[in-house]
């Protein structure tokens, strides 16, 4: 929650006002959604335009390539990318299925990467977005490798059904974790979006025990079958976390 009694607190307010379908809101939609004066948002966004964080049309207010810069100097995520792209189109290559890279952010995951083909399988995710960890394939195998007070937090938490298919009981989604941990895997059936099929692995830190991302295979009921890419999708964060650990300071 950005504190709005800073001119930083309300200006990041007004960058978190666009949703991830949003290509342009109006100055009134703005100040609806942030709460702002019209005097403040007007103003703010002024010095959003002159630093490119966003763009003024004759329609509105869009986010400007600025931000994306911002972004892509991140280091770890940018690191994270850079190394793990080769294994990422290895792996579709290899499946020709829509390929994920995520990482955990709090109880959610953030895909820093997303790799599809003409006949990839339509899907909510999309890179930089995020997802509840308990229904996607790669936020249970990072969630079983998060420390045990981030387990709890999620297990004790509420479980939001987002399918008929969602697991929201505490004990068989802890139980899926416990299996995730045993096997290297993890998968989602119709959890997070009707009609998808997931399998994922983890990208294990030197200790082997600790997940720094994961890999995913994604595709839809009636063609795609996780059981065919266990190995695949193994491979590939194996070899990256491989990559990884030989590199000096590593992430």
């Amino acid at each position: 929650m950005e504190d709005l009694d800073t001119v930083l607190g309300k200006a990041v307010a007004l960058l978190r006002a666009f949703g991830p379908e949003d290509r342009l809101l109006p100055l009134a939609e703005l100040i609806r959604r942030t709460g702002l004066p019209k005097g403040t948002v007007h103003r703010i966004a002024g010095d959003l335009v002159h630093h490119r964080l966003l763009e003024k049309t004759a329609h509105g207010y869009r986010l400007a390539g600025g931000l994306f810069e911002l972004g892509m100097r991140a280091a770890t995520e940018r690191t994270l990318l850079e190394v793990a792209m080769p294994f990422l189109q290895d792996l579709y290559e290899r499946t020709h299925e829509t390929v994920h890279l995520g990482v955990r952010d709090g109880a959610e995951v953030v895909y820093v990467a997303k790799i599809g083909g003409h006949r990839q399988a339509r899907s909510p995710s999309r890179t930089g977005g995020r997802m509840p960890m308990h229904c996607t394939a790669i936020g249970k195998v990072l969630l079983a490798h998060a420390e045990p007070s981030v387990r709890a937090t999620v297990l004790s938490g509420p479980l939001e059904r987002r399918t008929p298919h969602t697991v929201v009981a505490p004990g068989l989604l802890e139980q899926q974790l416990e299996r995730a941990l045993e096997t290297g895997l993890a998968f989602e059936r119709e959890e997070s979006t009707p009609g998808l099929l997931c399998v994922a692995a983890p990208v294990l830190d030197t200790d082997g025990a600790t997940a720094l991302a994961a890999i995913s295979v994604t595709g839809p009921v009636g063609r795609f079958r996780p059981e065919a890419h266990h190995n695949a999708v193994r491979a590939a964060a194996t070899a990256l976390a491989s990559t990884l650990a030989r590199r000096p300071g590593g992430l």
